[in-house]
């Protein structure tokens, strides 16, 4: 049998070398399936996806931050003490929290205390304290509207402040009586903002019926409320009693050219604190004691901090300088009794051979005979004995004469305390004609 002779190879190299390219292709292969992937993880997440990341991850912090709204303020009197940083712009919101104890109006759906920025007495942002009170039901389109009010004597003292009220309290009896008109006004349709005022609740001393820090304030709480995030419309209107009657004149007086971002559409004033001047003249009737000593005496506290030339111990009598300090740690109705300022006669208020023309200029300044542009009731008492009619009959003509539409009711036999409810049919009627309410 012959054997089959096969060729032999001869290994030149060759085998090994063929042996290396099969290995550089798998390497190769492996490399491309790398690449593949990478680019695929590449179109999946491009250069910029840690940056969207990123950006989305703020944006939802963002949201979140939204979503907790205004920022809540402390419980208790801290609330009152604003921080070390508050808004350079005036009627900027600083905090707020839910209102309790007797501020709530039972009309509400929510009652709100807010701390807010104005633009105090020297120029710079102080803060001001106030309640906000939204109607029950869906707001309208556009917002409820707003009725900024503003509130008649309760004295300087921070324990004043209508929204540090307590039922039976202090200042109750001077801050309470308006709530069934408020309540009807939530009932149709309006938000009540209520301010404090400067100073009173809040650091610093307030300047009692001065009237630009007064009307600065009742017109900032309404652009400070529509942050709160509850509907708010930018149409407003004014009310105001007594000292309030004041503001409210004021506010309407500075409304156009100082709060740009909302619109005044009218303002009712019931017998608004008037003719200064006049009343200093004539306190030699007043020879008996009387409770306008410590309204009086109050004035005089108010003028000193808006004006530092106005000295009480030289303006007051020694009757009267005693019962100094209590101005600023007592209410009205601490003042007013027989024991203190309330047992002295007004005609013995300022000191014997006191210069005052200063003091008179200072008076005539704070009346409020301005002009505005948004139409004006002026509601008095005939019975009023803490604004007598004689002093509204003189405003009254003052206010025309700057170019003001203003509707004048007197109301026979109506006292001071009781004249926001005795014209409340013809307030209602005011508001709804000049700005309907959200019903």
């Amino acid at each position: 049998m012959s054997r089959i002779n096969r060729p032999r190879y001869r290994n030149d190299g060759r085998e090994n070398v063929t042996l290396e390219m099969r290995r550089m292709r798998a390497i190769v292969l492996a490399l491309a399936m790398l690449l593949s992937a990478a680019l695929l993880t590449e179109t999946a997440n491009p250069a910029g996806a840690d940056a969207a990341a990123k950006k989305t991850k703020q944006q939802k912090k963002n949201k979140k931050k939204t979503r907790k709204g205004p920022k809540k303020g402390p419980a208790g009197l801290k609330f009152y003490k604003p921080p070390k940083k508050i808004p350079a712009a005036h009627g900027k919101l600083i905090w707020q929290r839910k209102a309790s104890g007797s501020v709530p109006l039972s009309s509400a759906a929510v009652n709100k205390l807010v701390l807010y920025t104005s633009k105090g007495v020297s120029g710079k942002m102080v803060a001001v304290s106030g309640s906000i009170a939204i109607p029950k039901g869906k707001a309208p389109k556009g917002g409820w509207p707003v009725i900024s009010y503003a509130h008649g004597t309760t004295g300087i003292a921070d324990k004043c402040a209508p929204s540090r009220n307590t039922k039976g309290g202090v200042a109750d009896g001077y801050v309470s009586y308006t709530d069934p008109q408020m309540n009807q006004w939530l009932k149709a349709g309006y938000a009540v903002a209520r301010t404090d005022y400067q100073g009173l609740g809040t650091p610093g001393m307030h300047p009692f019926l001065v009237g630009v820090p007064e009307g600065r304030s009742v017109l900032d709480i309404v652009s400070a409320s529509r942050q709160l995030g509850l509907h708010l419309s930018n149409k407003y209107l004014i009310a105001g009693h007594s000292q309030g009657g004041h503001a409210a004149l004021w506010a309407a007086g500075l409304a156009s050219s100082y709060s740009k971002d909302i619109k005044l559409k009218g303002t009712v004033s019931y017998s608004p604190a008037s003719n200064f001047k006049v009343i200093a003249g004539a306190l030699a009737i007043y020879s008996t004691a009387n409770p306008l000593s410590a309204l009086a005496t109050l004035l005089v506290r108010g003028m000193s901090v808006a004006y530092p030339d106005v000295d009480p111990k030289q303006l007051l009598s020694d009757d009267f300088l005693p019962y100094w300090d209590d101005t600023a740690t007592d209410c009205l109705s601490e003042l007013a009794v027989e024991t203190k300022l309330g047992g002295l006669a007004p005609a013995n208020l300022i000191r014997s051979g006191y210069d005052r023309t200063r003091m008179y200029e200072i008076l005539d300044a704070q009346n409020p005979a301005v002009a505005t542009s948004a139409p004006i009731l002026l509601a008095q008492g005939t019975a009023d004995s803490t604004v007598p009619q004689p002093l509204t009959d003189m405003l009254y003509p003052a206010l025309v004469e700057k170019g003001d539409t203003v509707d004048y009711k007197l109301y026979p036999g109506v006292e001071h305390g009781a004249i926001v409810a005795a014209a409340e049919n013809d307030a209602m009627s005011f508001f709804e004609s000049h700005l309907p309410g959200g019903r």
